[in-house]
């Protein structure tokens, strides 16, 4: 689904051409009954020649935009000369795609074209003509993927958007797919001719991307008839919920997981790492279904999102994955590292929230950049734990799937020193997303699955040696 490709006429005998070809790739795909019409084009910005022309179909509105840093309400004014702009082309490259959820058509924000760094307010324009098909109302839909809120204003009127604009700075939630109706009277009759301004007032806040590529939209909105674009933006959410259906479903299997782990508790209650590997499933779930529940439930905000999935989960997830490896390796009487953790967790508590400018960002920079210094330390400070716990428990026999269930759990727990070392996050074989850390999710649940098992049998086994309680170590 993520990469649609066109065959050629001889291939599909009374189909025309791309446009069949992709209604019968989308419906083996996605099972769904679903025609669009897709044509990518390039549309001068306010060029009198520049006629776009439509049936049933929708129209990429790539460029190019019209472009300026900074903000001004007279700026939504159809009659304001941006000809001084600079000029922005949002042409995705054949295959592109986002780097975390996979969405297609993907272009670069204002980061990769000059404005490195920026966060604040930006407009895009672009004046669009029409034939008039006699439609009382055209319609659009808005860019999938933008950093991180817009509004959209049509010949000036303002049509809505995704983010509370009526707070300094604006309130962000997750953007999602979004129709917008176009009625006649946002449209200049010229003859045979619509014409009018679409313009998008763009706001990136501080802290909230550091990619090389960040900064504005990163996917072009789409332009047509209301079939050709509700087609469209139907294709959009089917890919969004695509990009997330494995995180929601991964946290069900991490539950199961739990459950199985804690049934054990009954038969030796002073096995710890029962409880701890309980919470570690537990809060790795959370982890992952807040992904879903954050892009497609939007009642959550990028604030909310940073203090309960980034700091709190993570911060307790950390100190229950070394508290977990602690008690399988039988370490319990070693107490500096239970407070090696304590203090590790809440050190991470304290640094996260205060190293991104989006929770506070009258911070000064420095006091900023010096808590991430301590956050990025602290996060060295669990995995250096983590180790020292595995060599201090190492033991040439019997613990290879201890060790491997480490391993690739520590892939997702870690994954953010992965991503510093530039290990990719997601791949894309066969045009099909494939993420590192779902992977390494899937294979720690399935490693963990046997493990617990032979705990279970080893117990059993002393049991039925001993005839008393005895702990699987």
């Amino acid at each position: 689904m993520r990469n649609w490709r066109a065959y050629p006429e001889s291939q599909s005998k009374g189909a025309t051409g791309c446009n069949v070809s992709l209604r019968a790739a989308q419906l083996l795909l996605s099972l769904l009954a679903i025609t669009i019409i897709l044509c990518q084009i390039s549309i001068s910005a306010n060029a009198e020649d520049s006629v776009l022309t439509f049936g049933d179909a929708a129209l990429a509105l790539n460029g190019p935009w019209r472009f300026q840093v900074g903000d001004n309400p007279q700026w939504a004014d159809p009659s304001f000369n941006d000809s001084s702009w600079e000029t922005v082309d949002l042409t995705p490259k054949p295959g592109a795609h986002d780097g975390d959820g996979g969405l297609t058509n993907y272009t670069s924000g204002w980061s990769a074209r000059g404005h490195s760094g920026y966060a604040g307010f930006a407009w895009y324009r672009m004046t669009v003509r029409v034939v008039d098909s006699g439609a009382n109302t055209l319609w659009l839909a808005g860019p999938a993927l933008v950093d991180n809120a817009y509004q959209l204003y049509v010949g000036g009127r303002l049509l809505g958007g995704i983010g509370d604009f009526s707070r300094t700075p604006p309130g962000v939630m997750a953007i999602q797919p979004r129709l917008f109706s176009l009625p006649r009277d946002l449209w200049v009759v010229n003859g045979q001719h619509l014409s009018t301004v679409i313009a998008f007032r763009v706001a990136q806040l501080k802290g909230t991307s550091t990619a090389a590529d960040g900064g504005g939209i990163h996917i072009a909105p789409v332009l047509g008839t209301e079939s050709g674009v509700r087609n469209h933006y139907r294709l959009q959410w089917l890919e969004k919920a695509e990009a997330f259906a494995v995180d929601a479903a991964e946290p069900v299997f991490l539950l199961i997981l739990a459950v199985m782990a804690l049934s054990m508790l009954p038969f030796d209650p002073k096995d710890h790492f029962n409880v701890w590997i309980a919470a570690v499933l537990i809060l790795l779930g959370a982890a992952w279904f807040n992904q879903p529940l954050f892009w497609m439930a939007h009642f959550e905000t990028l604030k909310d999102f940073v203090v309960w999935r980034l700091t709190i989960i993570d911060a307790l997830l950390l100190g229950a994955w070394i508290m977990a490896w602690r008690a399988a390796f039988g370490l319990q009487r070693l107490r500096w590292i239970g407070y090696a953790c304590a203090g590790l967790t809440v050190s991470y508590l304290i640094a996260r929230p205060l190293s991104t400018a989006l929770l506070l960002p009258d911070l000064p920079h420095a006091v900023i950049s010096g808590f991430a210094t301590v956050l990025k330390a602290t996060r060295i400070g669990f995995l250096l734990l983590l180790l020292v716990v595995m060599w201090l428990g190492y033991s040439p026999r019997g613990k290879w799937l201890l060790f491997l269930s480490i391993l690739t759990g520590s892939v997702t727990v870690f994954g953010r020193e992965l991503n510093e070392l530039g290990v990719p996050g997601i791949w894309f074989p066969y045009g099909v997303g494939l993420s590192r850390s779902e992977c390494a999710n899937a294979a720690f649940a399935a490693v963990l699955f046997v493990y617990l098992i032979q705990r279970l049998w080893r117990f059993a086994h002393a049991v039925r040696r001993t005839g008393a309680s005895g702990s699987p170590i």
